[in-house]
């Protein structure tokens, strides 16, 4: 089974750049307190790493 990471959104992407709310888009989150259950992949760590004012790893299951 493959590790999973779950993703909340916490903050707004109001007043960020472009590339923040392309981010955001990417990991499939778009309204604040949303979660997603993602593939643990060192892509989508990245993104997560890249916007940490803006999500939080909830939990990381596998």
């Amino acid at each position: 089974m493959a590790k999973t990471i779950v993703v909340k959104q916490i903050g707004s992407p109001i007043r960020r750049t472009a590339d923040q709310r392309a981010t955001l888009i990417g990991l499939g989150l778009n309204k604040m307190h949303k979660t997603r259950e993602l593939e643990d992949t060192p892509s989508v760590r990245g993104m997560v790493n890249k916007i940490p004012h803006l999500v939080v790893i909830v939990e990381e299951r596998g």
